[in-house]
């Protein structure tokens, strides 16, 4: 059963719209004024909000405004209550990411229909789309039908690179947001020695390329491919219509943004104070992370020890004697090229 929250400080409006909301199935959570409503809403996180705009105390933009400050509560869907007068306010509350409005008195079928529309478009944005070109275009063709965004297309052609081939180079501008279908590449700035910095490693269903691109500048670091991989262009004007039309997809890309900035921070850290001992099981256990597959017990990659050098940022002979010291202690296997991790558990109490 999905969860409603009303915020309504009219008694009688409050009372009539939650019985209608709970013959139609809905578990509703009422608030009589905004500050319980943003507490309730931060304690049981609602599927939906419901909210007046004119309440004493703390009207409707600014339980809007509080509750799109918390993550935690940020995505949920907003659906505003206004009366004809205040219908030149609701505006407002649109550029502030409310998703729909209704006009007091509004009919049963007004609100079941608004409420029904808002769920199930939420639900397209919640749903895992598979990690391929398939779920791509599924996920902007959903996108495209939620904002109809006519111009948006979805027939996206797929580039092949071959291994260590240059997806794009530092310096160059954007032309839009790289989406891997199928491989590995890194990402990697080089200082005027040409010495290399791996700055990210990424796998199949991420993005690349988007902060430049946010930025309006040119690219900040280069990619390149690992392996053979797979990889496609969201064309910039489309990228922008999804980020400015729709909050959810906004969301989604604020998240990655948020988490790309945490892992640079902690590797910045690692790279200021750890041993390269150290920094060396951190990359380790960094890879095994983003490579290894659901349900493998002892996962086996392929990096070259200059790219492993590069994570690391030390000497490619360190990074050999450290992997050859590890293989001894029997944390680690290496068979030709590859590395196997055979004590994952010691690799991450070394790295903390």
């Amino acid at each position: 059963m999905k969860t409603i929250l009303l915020i309504e400080d009219n008694k009688e409006m409050r009372e009539n719209t939650a019985e209608i909301l709970e013959l139609a199935n809905y578990k509703v959570l009422a608030a009589a004024n905004g500050k319980i409503g943003v507490d309730l809403a931060v304690k049981e996180k609602p599927d939906l909000i419901i909210c007046d705009i004119m309440m004493p105390d703390l009207d409707g933009y600014g339980v809007l405004y509080l509750l799109g400050k918390n993550p935690a509560t940020s995505g949920i869907p907003f659906i505003f209550l206004t009366a004809k007068a205040e219908r030149v306010d609701v505006r407002k509350g649109m550029n502030m990411g409310a998703d729909d409005y209704l006009t007091k008195p509004f009919e049963e079928m007004e609100l079941l229909n608004a409420v029904e529309s808002r769920m199930r478009k939420n639900e397209i944005f919640k749903k895992e789309f598979s990690k391929n070109i398939e779920g791509l275009n599924e996920f902007i063709s959903q996108a495209k039908g939620i904002e109809e965004l006519s111009r948006l297309s979805t027939d996206r052609k797929v580039h092949h690179y071959k291994k260590k081939e240059m997806i794009y180079m530092e310096g160059d501008m954007p032309s839009g947001v790289v989406f891997i279908n199928a491989g590995k590449i890194k990402t990697f700035k080089t200082n005027e020695d040409g010495k290399e910095f791996i700055t990210g490693l990424h796998k199949p269903g991420d993005f690349i390329g988007y902060l430049d691109l946010i930025e309006d500048g040119d690219y900040k670091e280069s990619a390149e491919a690992l392996e053979d991989c797979e990889a496609c262009i969201i064309p910039k004007q489309d990228f922008f219509s999804l980020i400015y039309s729709n909050r959810d997809v906004a969301a989604k890309f604020i998240k990655m943004l948020s988490n790309n900035l945490h892992e640079t921070e902690e590797r910045l850290i690692n790279l200021a104070y750890n041993s390269v001992r150290k920094r060396v099981a951190d990359a380790l256990i960094t890879l095994q992370n983003r490579y290894q597959k659901t349900g493998e017990k002892n996962h086996t990659f392929s990096i070259s020890r200059e790219d492993l050098a590069g994570m690391v940022g030390t000497a490619t002979e360190s990074v050999i004697r450290t992997l050859s010291d590890f293989k001894d202690e029997k944390l680690i296997d290496i068979k030709d090229k590859s590395i196997v991790i055979l004590n994952a558990d010691r690799l991450a109490r070394m790295k903390n």
